[in-house]
């Protein structure tokens, strides 16, 4: 037990859990992802390199790695602020911002867009995966890598006083790396000293999931105040979901209007519709896990904001919640995937 026990933690501050209403668990507000550039395909580097023109914006939908401009989310605080007012007025409450170290944090300009916005920013503490890990984190011992966790939860990050109010999102890879390993390791014992919330991005394989809630638990981690993200693009087959969802972390459907038709970073898979992913949530909640999942839509490269034509922030809320209720799940499980669920997840034991 600490003192911000049955208390959220958003970048202005402590917050009573029935204050964050209507939650996206997993997105960006500021971010760089230059360590996920794809180069373009063959004959594509004019319009790769182009500025973002609207006959160039279903190119960038197919292929947003493969611009340069578009990964760098950091440029774009205006456009963003737009944005979570938009959200504001769609019913949005609160966001948890998963950017972490190795991705370019930025919590005073997350502070600022709280304060601008009236919308609750729950930043992230940590580490992302290992092609972002420096020299000296990679030369970390497991018990120092938990002092800084530990530190930018209780203390605050990166030379400022502003706290992160959750550990993630923890970046691995596929196979898990030695450095990614000793950061789960580090995040499963702030964990068990803080008793705060966890959000995991896994690995592009099927059997990532369960191999990184192995790691946690053998770490003395608590896979019931856990999410596991991105499970749109990592487990399609739904008896293998039920397996992993019987080991008890949050289900996390979080690339709400991202539809691509190859997925650079794993060409195997086939991204899913947003009506895909509905028919997902409705298959979970009939199997009884309406109390495990949360929803978002990841938003990281600058063709998802509205000002270039993208689906923003208040997608879900606009637009995949009505489609919900018309996939036989109710008005009472909607609320419980987009208010309670994330309110129980993100509130310090």
């Amino acid at each position: 037990m600490t003192a911000l026990s049955g208390k959220v933690q958003t970048v202005l501050g402590l917050l009573d859990p029935a204050q964050l209403g209507r939650t996206m668990t997993h997105e960006h507000l500021t971010m760089t992802f230059e360590c996920c550039y794809v180069p373009p395909p063959t004959g594509d580097d004019a319009v790769s390199e182009a500025p973002f023109e609207m006959r160039n914006m279903h190119w960038l939908r197919q292929n947003p790695y493969s611009s340069q401009e578009n990964l760098l989310l950091c440029q774009e605080i205006e456009a963003v602020r737009d944005e979570l007012q938009y959200y504001r007025q769609a019913g949005g409450g609160t966001i948890v911002e998963n950017t972490t170290t190795g991705i370019t944090r930025n919590l005073p300009s997350l502070k600022q867009l709280a304060k601008d916005t009236g919308v609750n920013i729950i930043a992230g503490a940590g580490f992302y995966v290992d092609v972002t890990h420096s020299d000296e984190t990679r030369k970390m011992t497991v018990e120092k890598l938990t002092d800084i966790i530990v530190s930018e939860i209780l203390h605050g990050a990166d030379g400022t006083d502003i706290r992160c109010g959750v550990i993630g999102e923890i970046g691995t890879s596929w196979p898990i790396t030695e450095s990614e390993k000793r950061v789960l390791r580090a995040t499963a014992h702030a964990q068990s000293q803080l008793g705060c919330p966890v959000i995991i991005h896994p690995g592009r394989h099927t059997t990532a999931p369960t191999e990184v809630v192995r790691i946690l638990q053998e770490a003395g981690g608590d896979i019931s105040k856990t999410v596991m993200s991105h499970l749109d693009r990592t487990i399609f087959d739904y008896g293998e979901l039920l397996e992993f969802a019987k080991l008890g972390s949050y289900l996390e459907y979080d690339l709400f209007g991202t539809e691509m038709l190859d997925y650079p970073f794993d060409l195997e898979i086939d991204m899913p519709s947003d009506s895909q992913r509905v028919q997902a949530l409705s298959f979970l909640v009939k199997e009884g896990y309406e109390d495990r999942i949360v929803i978002a839509h990841d938003i990281h490269t600058k063709n998802r904001l509205t000002k270039y034509g993208g689906h923003g922030y208040s997608h879900i809320l606009k637009n995949i919640a009505p489609k919900m209720l018309t996939r036989g799940i109710s008005q009472g499980q909607v609320d419980k995937i987009l208010i309670h669920n994330p309110k129980h997840w993100l509130t310090f034991k």
